[in-house]
């Protein structure tokens, strides 16, 4: 693979670049290019490369063939899934390594400006590049704030949910999860030119994930994302590119409306292959009748052509593979399901939340959410029994069973057992002769029953672990962070199952999309302290944008609705005028054939009359002729008709 460069006001461009992984063509020379302000989402089925195309963006991974051409003097920043950080330092002194560069941007300014000052070539295209490229080191350099170093570092990592008091603690005695916050604010620092990020929400909490929202709105350079949380990319991406059976599909437009577009287009496939093969099977059955008919050879050959010429249409692949399941009705329990007085719990002279009270009744769905570290993963597993050391009183209701997926559940599960036995040990009764269709339910074929858990990807974790759930009976579910490693459409169909559960739910997540109508309400964890909000998601985050000073949330629903709407309009304009062209070259094509069906009639007609043998006038032949020229016209005019048609 080539990497060359092009002039500034160029960003990236990828020319048909391929890649193969076990024998299938993951991209298959593809093209795109990426503008220097661009937002965009890449999305497709897991496994579809998204992962793949960033890692050959940075550079981190080669392709088999094509070329990444980008501009002279810009900087790529890549956040991958998963790393292992090697920080040594403290919060803030790790995060003042992304300024490490600043030192060699003011070198350079020093040479450009001497440079400059020496040339006289103003009017050549070398002097206007040496000028640009004085002005993106001079930008570059205001970005990065020089003496504001240290505001800067702080105010990111403020804003992705540090404390001050955090940012003198080594980074080393942090969780993985935060540990990757600080390498995410490292990049956010170093303000490339081209920024990608993969799943950078996995290790946020929603107030987090929102001020990144508002920083990757307002940010400078080009950002490209993969994110199965579909808010997150509405908020951000202006344009989506899908992966899809080695082939890229480019819209103009945010996540939700690629989603109808990509639906319209794959059904407008469907009905493009339909006619195709109708007109086909049309054109076969002409050749084949008038074949050997000495007066039609012309039409016929015409068609031949037709038919060689003819691009076949292709429908992209779907897949419908996903989980399906439904929980089991809920055992009855009583009236009161949890009840909590006073409830408080401490790790040393850390008070993660006191006073609590906290009461839920029969059915209902809640939502706990805040800041990370708040206390609500830590308010979970005094419900389910992990933590006994609180104070207050705390109680299960009478008949309460409960079933518990922990935040980090799939890392609980035993890793020398195989995925058969991991359902075995807890199947009872008459449930075990089930055990491979309730896996095939959860994508586990025949092939994946046998495989060591310790060789499952992640999301092949998650899903065994919900398939425990789905075997432990219960009528209250606990559920921390049980979207992390699903897909858009396991979250769907595990919201799904929820929304049709008889018993009660509590679930601990960031995932604003998932949330949104599942809860009856919620519990904000904050400073703490424990808030109820009667509501949804949705309108506790409206009330939390009007009152941000008092509760230090961020969100900027309404310009991102703004936005949306904004783009949506303009998309249903191009839609519109999209099918205004197709209809008027429809009804052109649907015209040319009239005028060759009566234009046929005519010659048919005349052919009966010299089939007789009887002698006509010279007249009656150049009639004759002229119609066959009339009809060979025609024949041309629909071909390029039908070829537009279908363009």
């Amino acid at each position: 693979m080539q990497c060359l460069l092009l002039p500034f006001f160029y960003m990236i461009s990828v020319n048909n670049l391929s890649v193969q992984f076990t024998g299938t063509n993951l991209f298959d020379h593809v093209t795109f290019n990426v503008g220097d302000h661009d937002r965009i989402g890449l999305v497709g089925m897991n496994g579809a490369g998204k992962s793949t195309l960033l890692k050959i963006l940075c550079g981190w991974q080669e392709s088999e063939s094509g070329t990444i051409v980008m501009a002279a003097g810009q900087t790529v920043g890549y956040l991958p899934q998963e790393m292992v950080p090697d920080a040594v330092g403290t919060v803030l002194q790790e995060a003042l390594t992304a300024f490490s560069q600043l030192d060699d941007l003011e070198r350079e300014q020093e040479r450009l400006t001497a440079e400059i000052a020496e040339r006289t070539d103003y009017e050549s295209p070398e002097y206007t590049r040496l000028l640009e490229r004085h002005n993106d080191v001079t930008e570059h350099l205001a970005l990065l704030g020089g003496s504001r170093r240290q505001e800067q570092a702080e105010k990111v990592l403020l804003g992705l949910g540090f404390h001050h008091s955090d940012f003198d603690r080594p980074v080393a005695v942090f969780s993985g999860g935060w540990q990757m916050r600080v390498e995410l604010a490292k990049l956010l620092l170093r303000h490339p030119d081209f920024l990608l990020l993969d799943e950078p929400t996995n290790h946020l909490d929603i107030v987090s994930i929102q001020w990144l929202e508002n920083y990757l709105s307002s940010y400078s350079g080009a950002v490209v994302l993969v994110s199965h949380d579909r808010t997150f990319l509405d908020n951000i991406t202006r344009r989506t590119i899908e992966i899809t059976a080695g082939r890229i599909y480019d819209y103009k437009c945010p996540y939700s409306e690629y989603v109808v577009q990509m639906q319209e287009r794959r059904a407008s496939q469907m009905a493009q292959l339909t006619n195709q093969q109708r007109q086909v099977a049309q054109i076969e059955a002409f050749i084949e009748r008038f074949r050997y008919k000495a007066t039609k050879s012309k039409q016929v050959q015409s068609r031949i052509k037709m038919l060689e010429r003819m691009e076949e249409i292709k429908v992209d692949e779907v897949s419908t593979e996903s989980i399906h399941f439904l929980f089991p009705p809920a055992p009855h329990s009583g009236k009161i399901v949890v009840e909590a007085h006073r409830l408080g719990k401490a790790y040393g002279d850390n008070q993660v939340f006191d006073g609590v009270d906290f009461l839920l009744t029969a059915g209902r769905k809640v939502a706990f959410v805040g800041r990370n570290g708040e206390g609500k993963s830590t308010m979970a597993k005094i419900i389910v029994g992990d933590i006994n050391d609180y104070s207050g009183t705390f109680r299960l209701g009478a008949g309460v069973l409960v079933g518990y997926y922990a935040q980090n559940q799939a890392a609980m599960l035993n890793l020398d057992k195989t995925v058969f036995e991991t359902i075995d040990d807890i199947a009872q009764g008459d449930i075990r002769p089930k055990i491979r269709n309730i896996l095939g339910s959860f994508l586990f074929g025949d092939d994946d029953i046998d495989k060591k858990v310790k060789v499952l990807s992640g999301g092949e974790k998650a899903r065994l672990a919900l398939a425990k759930l789905l075997l432990t009976p219960c009528n209250l579910l606990v559920l921390d962070e049980p979207t992390n490693h699903l897909d858009m459409n396991s979250k769907d169909i595990l919201k799904n199952a929820l929304l049709q559960f008889t018993g009660s739910l509590i679930v601990v997540s960031h995932d604003r999309d998932f949330l949104s109508g599942l809860t009856d309400e919620l519990y904000e964890f904050r400073d703490g302290a424990v808030h109820e909000f009667k509501g949804d998601i949705m309108e506790f985050l409206e009330s939390q944008v009007e009152g941000e000073s008092q509760s230090g949330w961020s969100g900027q629903n309404s310009l991102s609705a703004a936005r949306v709407s904004s783009a949506g309009k303009a998309a249903y304009e191009q839609s519109r005028e999209r099918e205004r062209e197709r209809r008027k070259l429809q009804n052109v094509v649907k015209k040319k054939e009239q005028e060759i069906e009566s234009l046929e009639a005519s010659i048919a007609a005349k052919d009966t009359i010299l089939a007789t043998g009887e002698v006509q006038s010279q007249e009656f032949y150049k009639e004759y002729q002229r119609l066959k020229d009339q009809l060979e016209r025609k024949m041309m005019e629909w071909e390029e008709a039908v070829i537009a048609a279908e363009e």
